[in-house]
């Protein structure tokens, strides 16, 4: 009964996503107050229905219902209770439920929390939010059913992929996916501005909070699932330029732009084109990294499904949308006027030239993530596009962003002094430069790695000069008050200066690839291995039962200079049910960097063929994030940004009887 519940609610929730279609939007067309009010309890009761449904789901994964298909096909009754629920997003159905239920949790988020935004432009934007979740409701219904049913149920199911039974499981998708859904607030203004033809600094101030929510999850989705592969795939990577893996990189390239260009919109009422444009593309790209995972066009460690008919199912929502808003900017694009004038030497022309190479860099992953496939299906050719030409073509572009941000920072709206603002960065440069020859000296090469780390300990210092110079302003003697200015930051100040150093660390942490050591060979107990500075040996080896795996465990430790630093177990898991077996990676972290080591197979003679890694500074990678992460969460927590007006001032009490 609970499972025919679910599929009744999504049902149901399909009719008043169509309901949420057409009721605002005609109030807006007619002026119809009444109807224009039907958009928040429509997306609200419809939200409350897909989380019904969802809920459904789940509670048959958590009991183990076998006379579902979905979950005899990726449960087991003796699979720990954690994997039972993150299960349930762990397979294509389960995962567009998921997708179903951010996304009516977006709409429902908007119609809730958008209180200052103008009536029609909220009913066409929720109208605009009630087409998408019809979409992939429709979709979900017709091509994706999570509740059907089996004939003879069986007495166990085939139990979950193994590489998705890891905590990874819980946090990596609904991080990402907040983040990809979460653009389709921004991408519904975007569409119910343009077809309501308000366009103003006002619009940038109510895309700004969802943008920056959008952008941090996604953020720190991206992070998460780098780390997960790092610590689950055992090959000691966390980026491999994989087309899923691109198809995320792309709308937080789009969404990073998105922010910067809403910026100048609100302050200077300029950009507006590009704004509008990078509102469409950022969700776009969310469609389009939605399309590859469940089209079956690519082969991929992320991939869903491969399915024909679901792929070209997306591909009309891709059509629909993307075309559809597109073409409504097509339409718009020349009644957009320019807004306020700025000269090329000023923030806003920084900013632009910051948008442009943000721009550039998405194409360039665009075009290699996409032009195999094309190629393919034009003639036939199988090419590959690997590391390389990203390196090559992403790298170079995206240089520049990371020289220029903090001068960028430091340069005055409108019209601003470059020579001043270059002089006021000379020590930061120059703190630079001292840290390429010091890395050069404790590490020597590669050329790339030392640059990489002394640029980025210029952007990581670079970013608090502008709380710097506001804090000690030029002719104003430098203790005088200083505390009094430092407390009266705003916290957007604080949140842009964490951000740009967070993207710092995480360079620093990549830079340092280039100083790793790497170590192919065979473990033999009690044997001394060399991995960069550290002594690994073998101490013994080990076997348990899991709840629905066999593990072999190899007991390490780790020392220098004779003295033992820490212990650690990989292993190497079998699951029964699947035959299949995962490596469980032993990962030390020691000053910032971590030993790594991946066992295999045991062979006859009792030794582990192993990968090991010594990885200077690589945690910085993944701290980096979470600093830009925070950076965005504080930004978010200034009351200017996360309601868009400013707050009313109170006014004396003999004025306020006189109102």
């Amino acid at each position: 009964m609970i499972v025919e519940t679910g599929h009744f609610a999504l049902a149901l929730a399909l009719a008043l996503a169509l309901m949420q279609i057409i009721l605002p939007f005609w109030g807006a067309r007619a002026h119809d107050g009444r109807l224009m009010a039907t958009a928040r309890p429509l997306a609200l009761t419809q939200f409350a229905l897909v989380a019904l449904a969802y809920a459904a789901l789940t509670y048959a994964h958590v009991v183990s219902d076998f006379s579902l298909v979905n979950v005899v096909e990726n449960s087991h009754s003796t699979k720990p209770m954690i994997y039972k629920i993150s299960g349930v997003w762990g397979n294509h159905e389960g995962s567009m439920m998921l997708w179903a239920l951010i996304l009516t949790l977006c709409g429902a988020a908007m119609a809730a929390f958008s209180r200052a935004i103008p009536p029609r432009l909220l009913a066409d934007s929720i109208s605009v939010q009630g087409c998408l979740s019809a979409a992939f409701l429709l979709f979900i219904l017709l091509t994706s059913e999570p509740f059907a049913r089996i004939a003879t149920p069986p007495i166990e199911g085939n139990d979950l992929n193994p590489i998705l039974q890891d905590p990874g499981l819980a946090i990596h998708p609904p991080l990402l996916y907040l983040g990809y859904v979460g653009f389709s607030i921004v991408f519904s203004l975007a569409a119910g501005a343009l077809i309501g033809g308000r366009i103003d600094a006002a619009f940038a101030r109510f895309i700004r909070p969802w943008t920056l929510v959008a952008w941090v999850f996604l953020t720190l989705g991206i992070a998460m699932g780098s780390y997960w592969a790092y610590y689950t795939l055992g090959w000691g990577g966390f980026w491999f330029w994989d087309p899923v893996e691109n198809a995320s990189l792309l709308p937080w390239l789009a969404g990073t732009a998105l922010l910067h260009s809403a910026s100048v919109m609100e302050k200077r009422e300029a950009l507006k084109i590009w704004t509008i444009f990078l509102a469409i593309l950022a969700f776009s790209l969310s469609l389009l990294g939605t399309f590859l995972v469940r089209s079956g066009v690519l082969t991929s460690v992320h991939s869903f499904a491969s399915d024909p008919t679901r792929g070209m199912f997306i591909l009309g929502i891709l059509v629909l949308f993307i075309g559809g808003a597109l073409f409504l900017f097509m339409l718009r694009a020349p009644t957009l006027t320019g807004g306020g004038l700025f000269a090329p030497i000023s923030r806003e022309g920084f900013l632009v030239v910051n948008n442009l190479l943000l721009t550039a860099a998405c194409a360039a992953v665009f075009i290699g993530t996409l032009y195999p496939l094309a190629l393919e299906a034009w003639n036939g050719s199988k090419i590959t596009v690997g590391a390389p030409f990203f390196n090559l073509t992403f790298g170079p572009l995206f240089a520049p962003i990371l020289i220029l941000a903090p001068l960028g920072q430091l340069l005055a709206w409108k019209r601003a002094d470059l020579l001043g603002a270059a002089q006021r960065l000379f020590l930061v440069a120059a703190l630079g430069l001292v840290a390429m020859l010091g890395f050069y000296a404790l590490q020597g090469g590669p050329v790339v790695s030392v640059v990489c780390a002394g640029v980025a300990i210029y952007l990581m210092t670079a970013a608090f000069a502008e709380i710097w110079g506001r804090v000690f302003p030029q002719g104003v003697r430098r203790s005088a008050n200083a505390l009094a200015r430092l407390a009266g930051l705003p916290l957007s100040a604080w949140g842009a200066a964490l951000a740009h150093a967070g993207l710092g660390v995480t360079l620093l942490g990549l830079a340092a690839t280039g100083w790793g050591v790497e170590k192919i060979t065979r473990i033999q107990p009690n044997e001394l291995y060399q991995v960069g500075p550290y002594a690994l040996q073998a101490t013994s080896v080990d076997s348990a039962e899991g709840p629905n795996y066999r593990e072999a465990i190899v007991h390490m430790t780790i020392a220098r200079d004779g003295k033992t630093v820490a212990t650690f177990d990989p292993s190497k898991r079998f699951f029964r049910t699947r035959q299949m077996a995962t490596s469980q990676a032993g990962i030390v972290t020691l000053n910032l960097g971590q030993i790594y080591v991946a066992v295999a197979e045991q062979n006859p003679d009792g030794s582990f063929d192993a990968r090991m890694y010594w990885k200077p500074l690589v945690s910085l990678i993944w701290l980096g994030a979470l600093a830009m992460a925070l950076g965005g969460t504080l930004s978010l927590a200034d009351r200017r940004l996360r309601v868009g007006v400013a707050r009313r001032a109170k006014l004396p009490a003999n004025l306020q009887a006189a109102e």
